[in-house]
């Protein structure tokens, strides 16, 4: 009989599965929840109802009653003429031509299944390649102590709450709801019926392209296809062949393996000297060919700041390489799209290196490097782990520590303002450092935070001004969204108007001048070959990115001081020192110690004399919100999943 036939055909796959076992030194046959889950946390597991399950998931038994009757792979071990066979096979006969029904009973312990009642059905299923089991399921939880393990589960955890999905699985939590976002939905946002089925079905589709052997862990490829999505997009996967698919994960192959780097973030806090470096025999014969560069911008410069002043930063490159290099800019690439559009035309006229001005541009910057490996993408924002292109930022911290020590010195009894843009990466070290410098001064001070991503800048202001505050800090670049008088930096703003004391100043000429130094000299490849993670460049006071500019109206003390904390910070000083103390009270940062780049960074707290908080998500506007979807400060996101 034919079911007699699969028997046989299942039974001598379970004695090669065990074989190899053995020849690598595995446990051959299936684990048993029994013996790593006390009795008393199964009997406390709670029930999920009945639903289909990945048949791939199912990986033991609840109990040692059949464990050793099947292999590691679940398929039979047993005599052939044995009871057991024979009902093997029966089961073998109602699959094929009536298909089975009945639900089994197991359990799911950190996504895993392990059956109590029907083993064999099991087994016939995944010998027959069924994709899905139907089973009615209990959970147990693992105990909460902390484990890398533990986290990933819970964070799987919230996402199976809303997809009912157990595949795919990754090798870190935040790439759970980094999936939910990507796919265009809210992080607490339960999906359809008919979108659960079209996701299983492209999970399926592209695990086929990707590893057809069936070698590869459900981890590795929900890395992969994490990395696939956030590069091309989810309805990208969708249209194209198998073949395609394998050709398009071939070119981001690195940014795969990054995703599972303990620490994928190597941040160069200064330029690499290259003055005393001498140059190589070719270079000193051969003359360089002229350097085609595109900057891409958000926005223009006749309607933002901040994009004067990397045009500043583009003109001062053309004044100081002269012929060497050509620079073009592309203005408002997100008018009518992502800026792909943008960089795609500056590439197809022969622009090798690319720079996008704004962290909204990172995912086309990241689309653009994958499909052209032979230009350099850097893109302008921070803590962005992609292996193919590079991230630049300036501390600006440094000078708001300056520039709250300036405030500190002029406000005696009263309070002063801050007005900050966006909650991002890099921001919230700017609000800190400048309520640090106002306390290293006057101590008895608050600073009192607002938002201008909250109702505009004048709406900030106003608000400020109301509490009676005069000694504002505003933005770090000059505003274009709204029609002010106001500009930037700290300022006494009053009936009377702006009178403008301090200015933090962005030299951004002096960033693309060292960048485009050391591709020219070639170190910029080298350490793209010598490191194995993402590079980000975060330069300070010492490399010259970020200066302050004083005004004459400043007593001359307190240019002084200014002065000489800025030598300071430039020799080593660290404003981020302990002892540093949360709004809650709660000591944060240790008498004598000093925070880690990666903990200034990510910053998402406020110190002791900051008084407001980092705003909602749905608190933003557009911008606001655009922005914070790409490099939001942990505080921030949290706000958008609650």
């Amino acid at each position: 009989m034919m079911t007699e036939q699969y028997y046989k055909d299942a039974l001598k796959l379970a004695q090669r599965e065990v074989r190899s076992c053995a020849a690598k030194g595995e446990h051959p046959y299936l684990p048993r929840l029994d013996d790593f889950v006390s009795s008393e946390r199964i009997s406390c597991g709670s029930s999920l109802g009945t639903l289909w399950i990945p048949s791939e998931l199912i990986v033991g038994t609840r109990n040692s009653g059949r464990a050793n009757a099947f292999a590691k792979n679940f398929l039979p071990l047993l005599d052939e003429r044995s009871e057991f066979a024979a009902k093997w096979s029966s089961l073998c006969k109602i699959h094929v031509d009536e298909g089975i029904r009945d639900p089994i009973l197991c359990y799911e312990y950190m996504n895993r299944f392990y059956v109590e009642e029907g083993n064999k059905r099991v087994s016939v299923l995944k010998f027959f390649g069924a994709p899905t089991v139907y089973a009615k399921v209990i959970r147990v939880m693992p105990e909460q102590n902390g484990s890398r393990e533990v986290e990933l589960y819970n964070a799987f955890l919230e996402f199976n709450r809303c997809t009912k999905l157990n595949l795919p699985e990754f090798s870190t939590p935040q790439s759970y709801s980094k999936l939910q976002k990507l796919l265009g939905k809210e992080p607490d946002e339960v999906w359809t019926d008919d979108e659960r089925k079209d996701f299983f079905a492209a999970y399926y589709y592209f695990r086929e392209a990707y590893d057809p052997s069936g070698s590869r862990s459900t981890v590795e490829i929900g890395d992969a296809m994490l990395v696939y999505i956030e590069v091309y997009g989810y309805e990208d996967l969708r249209g194209k062949s198998a073949a395609e698919i394998k050709k398009s994960v071939a070119k981001v192959r690195e940014e795969i393996t990054l995703k599972r780097e303990e620490q994928p973030i190597e941040v160069k806090l200064d330029p690499q000297n290259v003055y005393d470096r001498p140059a190589g025999l070719f270079s000193k014969v051969l003359p360089k060919p002229t350097l085609k560069v595109a900057f891409i911008h958000d926005k223009a410069p006749e309607t933002s700041g901040w994009t004067l002043s990397h045009e500043a930063g583009r003109l001062h490159l053309e004044s100081v390489y002269g012929d060497e290099i050509e620079t073009k800019a592309y203005c408002n690439s997100l008018d009518d799209g992502d800026g792909l559009q943008e960089i795609e035309q500056a590439i197809e006229e022969g622009c090798t290196v690319i720079f996008t001005t704004s962290p909204r541009l990172l995912p086309a910057s990241l689309r653009a490097a994958v499909e052209h490996p032979k230009v350099t993408v850097l893109n302008c924002s921070l803590n962005t782990s992609h292996r193919y292109i590079r991230t630049y930022y300036a501390r600006m911290y440094e000078v708001k520590f300056i520039i709250g020590a300036i405030a500190g010195t002029l406000a005696q009894s009263n309070d002063v303002g801050y007005i900050c843009d966006y909650p991002i990466f890099g921001q919230v070290a700017g609000i800190n450092a400048f309520a640090l410098g106002v306390q290293m001064v006057n101590p008895l001070v608050k600073v009192i935070l607002e938002w201008s991503s909250v109702g505009g800048v004048n709406a900030a202001t106003q608000r400020l001004r109301d509490r009676g505050i005069r000694l504002i800090s505003t933005q770090d670049t000059k505003s274009f969204r709204e029609s002010q008088s106001s500009s930037f930096g700290l300022a006494i703003i009053d009936d009377n108007g702006e009178t403008p004391l301090a200015r933090p100043v962005w030299q951004w000429g002096r960033y693309y001048e060292e960048i485009i130094r050391s591709i020219r000299d070639g170190q910029f490849k080298t350490e793209y070959e010598e490191s194995n993670r993402a590079i980000n460049y975060y330069w300070g006071l010492s490399a010259g990115v970020v200066d302050i500019r004083c005004f004459d109206v400043l007593p001359e003390s307190v240019r002084r001081l200014a002065s000489l904390l800025k030598d300071s910070i430039c020799s080593g000083v660290e404003p981020f020192r302990g002892p540093l103390f949360g709004q809650n009270g709660d000591e944060i940062v240790k008498d004598g110690e000093i925070l880690g780049t990666d903990e200034i960074i990510t910053m998402d707290w406020l110190v002791e004399n900051v008084v407001g908080a980092i705003p909602k998500y749905e608190e933003l506007d557009e911008t606001g919100k655009a922005t914070a979807d790409v490099v939001g400060v942990e505080a921030t996101t949290k706000e958008k999943q609650n």
